[in-house]
């Protein structure tokens, strides 16, 4: 069977399988699929989730798509025990493209688009409670997008409890930041909730909605990562990880352009 009809069926197999855990009432509710949702938004920017799988783990995600020739020359490494976004090639850091996206305190795996992650962990290691270690942050100055600055911070107890956290660009004409914190618990096999920093056909960029619930497919990380990865569009998709919060950012799989 070639690979992306291999990929539909392991979807459509899952997918029955969420189905039948999750019943009328979940079905009902017409959740869009994981896949179906980042396939319809081509360039979604940067987006960070939590999700529960279909064989009860807990696992974060955290991706990044790029159009200009500088966004595009970017990776993700594994330094110093952080997932850090930098250059491919030598060159200036530049602190909106280069950053942790994912370190880990005693308690929290945090995840997320730009220095805030390394600063909420710091909150974090100094006490701080989350929302606490989310706060007073403020949007991109990346005018004219604005890009929001979104965070997940996991629980690392099972997973239990993520809390996330979005300074967004208002659609008014203001120039402040809306700062959002939203807590999740026990989140179902099958459920997640994604931010994401754009909604964009590839061309015209808009701030996404602020959190979307959603179903995946997945039973395992590798299957999540695929089910991320094969949605990304390949015009824009320039690297993809999937981790364990228990085991922090060294547990984290990756693909990459």
């Amino acid at each position: 069977m070639p690979r992306d009809d291999a990929r539909g069926a392991l979807r459509q197999e899952n997918a029955d399988d969420r189905d039948a855990v999750l019943g009328p009432t979940r079905k009902g509710s017409h959740m869009l699929d994981l896949h179906d949702l980042l396939s319809a938004n081509s360039y979604p920017g940067r987006g960070v989730l939590c999700t529960r799988t279909h064989s009860g783990a807990v696992l974060g995600g955290y991706f990044l798509t790029g159009r200009s020739p500088a966004s595009r020359d970017r990776a993700l490494r594994l330094i110093d025990g952080e997932l850090v976004v930098g250059p491919r090639t030598m060159g200036k850091h530049d602190p909106l493209r280069h950053y942790a996206a994912a370190t880990a305190t005693g308690d929290w795996l945090v995840l997320g688009n730009g220095e805030q992650v390394s600063r909420a962990a710091e909150r974090l290691r100094a006490g701080a409670a989350p929302t606490e270690a989310l706060s007073g942050f403020a949007y991109e100055p990346d005018p004219p997008i604005r890009t929001s600055r979104i965070t997940a911070l996991i629980s690392r107890d099972g997973g239990r409890t993520t809390v996330f956290g979005a300074a967004r660009p208002s659609r008014a004409a203001r120039l402040t930041s809306n700062v959002m914190t939203l807590a999740v618990q026990d989140l179902e096999p099958g459920e997640a909730v994604l931010l994401t920093t754009y909604d964009s056909d590839g061309e015209q960029v808009s701030v996404a909605a602020p959190f979307t619930e959603t179903a995946v497919s997945a039973r395992n990380g590798e299957e999540l990562l695929d089910e991320i990865w094969s949605a990304l569009d390949e015009r824009f998709r320039i690297a993809a990880a999937v981790l364990d919060p228990a085991r922090g950012p060294g547990s984290a799989i990756q693909r990459s352009a």
